[in-house]
C-alpha cells in the first residue's frame, strides 16, 4: 500500500466514511475504491457486496483482492435518562460504542455515565461537532420535543441505520404532526421506530434498554442493507409501546 493510499485510507476512517482498497494479486498494484464510485466498475458486483456485508474477499477473477473498511457501528442517545443508564452498561457487550447526548448538565454527568461520552449541549450544537452517519443509530429517550425532535430530523437527513424514539403511539402521533409540520416528509416519518424497541412487554428502564439494542442490532445485521450501508426504508411495524405517558 502506497504513503498516497493509506493517509487517503485513514482519512476515509478518521472522517467515518466507508473505503474499499483493490490489490492485484500478481503486480501488487492498489487502488482506493469508495461507495459512490463503484458504478461500472469491472468489480462492482463483489465491490457491492463487500460493502454491504463488510467482508474483505478475493474477486471472483481470482486475481484481485478487496479489503473493506467500514466505520464501526455506534449509537448516539439523547437523553441523559435511566433508560440511558441501563443503555450504557449493555452497549459496550454487544461491541457499540455509546455517546450521550443532554444539555442538563445536572442529569449527564460523569458520575451517572463513567467512562461514557458525554456531549452536554443541544443536540443542533452536538452533531455539529460530531456529526451524525449512516452507521449511527439514534435513539431519542429524552421524552422531551425540545431536545428528541431536532435529533429525530438530524437522524433522517444522516440517514442513520436506525432511528427510535421513546414514547406512546398517543405521543408518537403528536411527534409525527410536529415533524411532518416541520417538513419531513411522510416516508421519512416512516422510518421512525415508535413506541422504540422490540416488543417483548418490557417495563424497567433495563428492559427497555434490551429492546432498544434488539432492535438496533437486527436493524444492522437484517440482509435488506444497501450497497452503502444504509438500510431499506420500511413502514413502521405495529408494535405495542415500550413505555406508556404518563
Amino acid at each position: 500500500m502506497t504513503a498516497g493510499i493509506i493517509e487517503a485510507v485513514n482519512g476515509a476512517r478518521a472522517a467515518r466514511r466507508p473505503v474499499a482498497t483493490v490489490t492485484d494479486l500478481s503486480s501488487g498494484a492498489m487502488r482506493m475504491v469508495l461507495p459512490e464510485t463503484i458504478a461500472g466498475d469491472r468489480l462492482e458486483p463483489a465491490l457491492a457486496d463487500a460493502f454491504r456485508t463488510g467482508k474483505s474477499c478475493q474477486a471472483e477473477d481470482g486475481r484481485q483482492f478487496i479489503n473493506v473498511y467500514l466505520p464501526a457501528p455506534r449509537i448516539v442517545a439523547v437523553g441523559a435518562v435511566h433508560i440511558t443508564q441501563a443503555l450504557a452498561a449493555l452497549a459496550p457487550v454487544c461491541g457499540f460504542a455509546l455517546s450521550v447526548v443532554d444539555p442538563r448538565s445536572g442529569f449527564a454527568t460523569p458520575e451517572r455515565f463513567a467512562g461514557v461520552d458525554l456531549l452536554v449541549d443541544w443536540p443542533e450544537d452536538a452533531f455539529a461537532a460530531q456529526p451524525l452517519d449512516e452507521f449511527t443509530a439514534l435513539a431519542a429517550v429524552s421524552h422531551d420535543p425540545g431536545m428528541d425532535d431536532p435529533a429525530l430530523i438530524a437522524a433522517l437527513k444522516a440517514r442513520c441505520f436506525y432511528i427510535g424514539a421513546l414514547g406512546s403511539r398517543r405521543s408518537h402521533a403528536q411527534r409525527v404532526e410536529r415533524l411532518s409540520a416541520a417538513g419531513v416528509s411522510d416516508e421519512d416519518l416512516g422510518l421512525i421506530h415508535a413506541p422504540i424497541g422490540v416488543d417483548i412487554a418490557a417495563a424497567t428502564p433495563q428492559e427497555i434498554a434490551v429492546a432498544i439494542l434488539a432492535e438496533i442490532i437486527a436493524a444492522l445485521r437484517r440482509p435488506d442493507r444497501a450497497a452503502t450501508g444504509r438500510i431499506a426504508a420500511q413502514a413502521p411495524r405495529a408494535r405495542a409501546a415500550c413505555l406508556v405517558d404518563g
